[in-house]
């Protein structure tokens, strides 16, 4: 059984483990707050851009490249993690999903590209010697459009010129602050949006419709990726919130066990002492 200083010292060390849980709760809250306000915030531009892009596929016969599908040679992934841990299931739930696919569907490294947002993402792969073409790492937790325009711009010139010839993004879409849903979403080509019923409402377009697409499609493409990111970050943000919640309540009820053992050590102590006192005066008389 373990000593009295030993628990003691169990105890203490839990206590501080707790305020540090807690402080990290409380921040992840406060970070949550506005990155779910960046989040929907985002939602109306990229709802009109996509009323835009639409309206104007449905109404032209372009071929444009970023609207055609072609044979699938190589596909892309874009897998978006966080930089830390300590947020339960986030990156896991996604990287586990991220790999399945890859095993499911290739036999090669030769058939997929591998683009990661995020530290936690980049190693998985590097651990598994799986090549990863394009990573940025150290975003903050609010992050611009800037901070992730170049690697956003660069996976959609990748498509351009046929380095891959589909992409998929995944990232955990933030549905409630307890809940967060790995998503599979296909990016380009752009297909689908073709097929979309056109916004009502009509638009002139100067100086044509051709040139207004070589301009906004790869626009709307970014926007998709930095939608993601926004999503993804607000799901962060509240898994790692609500892990630490976890570990701030597993602490209580460890700290309540361990002052229960400590009790009842230091009473069997008393007690101990109280019979070899009254065992020692007995045996005086």
């Amino acid at each position: 059984m373990a000593s009295l200083r030993d628990i003691k010292g169990r105890i203490t060390s839990t206590k501080k483990t707790k305020q540090i849980t807690k402080a990290m709760e409380m921040v992840s809250a406060s970070k949550l707050n506005r990155a779910e306000q960046n989040a929907k915030s985002f939602v109306p531009y990229s709802d009109k851009i996509q009323e835009v892009v639409t309206n104007i596929a449905a109404g032209t016969t372009s071929r444009h490249p970023m609207l055609q599908a072609r044979e699938v040679k190589r596909r892309g992934y874009l897998v978006i993690t966080s930089d830390r841990g300590l947020a339960g299931a986030y990156n896991s739930s996604i990287l586990r999903k991220v790999y399945q696919r890859i095993r499911e569907k290739h036999t090669s490294a030769d058939e997929y590209k591998i683009i990661t947002i995020g530290r936690i993402g980049r190693d998985f792969f590097r651990k598994r010697n799986i090549p990863v073409d394009k990573n940025i790492t150290g975003l903050s937790d609010q992050p611009d459009f800037a901070d992730i325009k170049d690697i956003a711009s660069e996976t959609v010139q990748m498509f351009t010129d046929e380095e891959i010839d589909e992409l998929y993004i995944y990232y955990n879409h933030y549905v409630s602050a307890i809940t967060q849903e790995v998503t599979e979403r296909k990016v380009l080509p752009l297909s689908d949006v073709s097929k979309d019923k056109a916004a009502s409402g009509s638009y002139e377009y100067e100086p044509n419709e051709e040139q207004i697409l070589d301009v906004l499609l790869p626009q709307y493409a970014e926007s998709l990726i930095y939608g993601a990111l926004l999503d993804g970050k607000a799901s962060e943000h509240a898994a790692r919130m609500t892990a630490m919640k976890s570990a701030t309540d597993n602490a209580d009820e460890l700290i309540g066990d361990l002052t229960l053992s400590y009790n009842r050590a230091r009473q069997a102590a008393i007690t101990q002492e109280i019979t070899e006192i009254v065992g020692g005066a007995a045996a005086l008389e």
